[in-house]
């Protein structure tokens, strides 16, 4: 599981931002957003600043939310107010191929 969720947040490009649960979605794990918040804290050198909550909002706090704004910000990422803009931002997995059934 963790090795599928790693993968799907190292897809999400500079520039780009995604959720716990899109991320989770794409892994293949749907509603396991907690799997992606437990992945990020016990995995090095993935882009963690690139996964936000639902709409766009940064969950972390104190000087952790100061510096991944500040990471998003350095990547042109835009704000409005508290949450990404997302309608610019947000980074669509592609969906996986459907199989044909034999």
């Amino acid at each position: 599981m963790r090795e599928r969720i790693v993968a799907a947040i190292r897809k999400i490009p500079r520039g780009k931002v995604s959720t716990y649960g899109a991320v989770a979605r794409a892994a293949g794990y749907p509603g396991a957003a907690r799997q992606v918040v437990r992945a990020l804290h016990t995995s090095m050198g993935l882009p963690w600043h690139r996964v936000l909550g639902v709409g766009g909002e940064i969950k972390l706090r104190g000087d952790s939310a100061f510096e991944q704004r500040l990471r998003l910000e350095a990547e042109g990422v835009t704000f409005r107010g508290r949450r990404v803009n997302m309608s610019q931002h947000e980074f669509k997995f592609p969906r996986p191929k459907a199989t044909r059934k034999r």
